[in-house]
């Protein structure tokens, strides 16, 4: 049997906008971020298939709003479309929290009205991408943010911050990109400052970046941590 969920996390009030939820963590990743601290979920293997996530939520239906599919890389997997009409089926609003290498999969998904909130990462600037991820993925991720922007199904960019890989001058970048793309809103930086081994062995860190020193005029830098 398909197993390709790692763990579950039953409730949550911080990961889905306003909504009650809880979290599918798929396992695998086709980039390998310096800086994650999941490696058991990315370079693991899953324990929970798609009828043990529905037989929880069905225990859970009164208590939740949605689903948030985040991982590892949920778009990696092919039954990702109906596992996703199953649960709208049943009632429940569905998140993506996405890298951006699958703007195919993304397309499809967007099409079908399966999807009601996305999380689109953006890794680190071009020049960087490819260091951080330890992939080849950035044109994808440009392809999904197009997809994302050409949509009206509403969707957040954000950034995760080690400040030993990204500075002001790297998020500088990246929202003078962004600006260029046409997007206008909200970039969200999330300082990564957990205490547990990452997946390239960077050392810990407390240190912020200030988002006061990237100028822009059509998008504004949110801290979440």
């Amino acid at each position: 049997m398909n197993k390709p969920i790692h763990s579950i996390t039953p409730f949550t009030l911080l990961d889905f906008p306003d909504k009650t939820a809880c979290i599918l963590w798929f396992a695998g990743c086709n980039m390998k971020c310096l800086y994650c601290y999941n490696p058991g979920i990315v370079l693991g293997k899953g324990k929970h298939s798609y009828a043990d996530a529905l037989q929880f939520l069905s225990r859970r239906k009164q208590l939740l709003d949605g689903v948030v599919l985040s991982g590892g890389e949920c778009t990696s997997h092919k039954e990702l479309p109906a596992f996703c009409h199953a649960l709208k089926s049943a009632g429940l609003l569905v998140k993506i929290d996405t890298n951006g290498s699958n703007p195919q999969m993304m397309a499809n998904l967007l099409a079908q009205g399966l999807v009601d909130y996305v999380a689109l990462d953006y890794k680190a600037p071009a020049d960087k991408y490819a260091g951080i991820t330890q992939s080849s993925l950035y044109t994808k991720f440009e392809e999904t943010l197009q997809v994302l922007m050409t949509d009206r199904t509403p969707f957040e960019i954000r950034t995760t911050v080690h400040t030993s890989l990204l500075n002001e001058e790297d998020l500088q970048e990246m929202v003078d990109y962004l600006t260029a793309k046409g997007f206008k809103g909200k970039l969200y930086i999330q300082h990564f400052i957990n205490d547990t081994m990452t997946l390239g062995r960077l050392d810990n860190t407390r240190n912020r970046v200030d988002p006061r020193k990237v100028m822009s005029n059509c998008i504004e830098l949110i801290l979440r941590n």
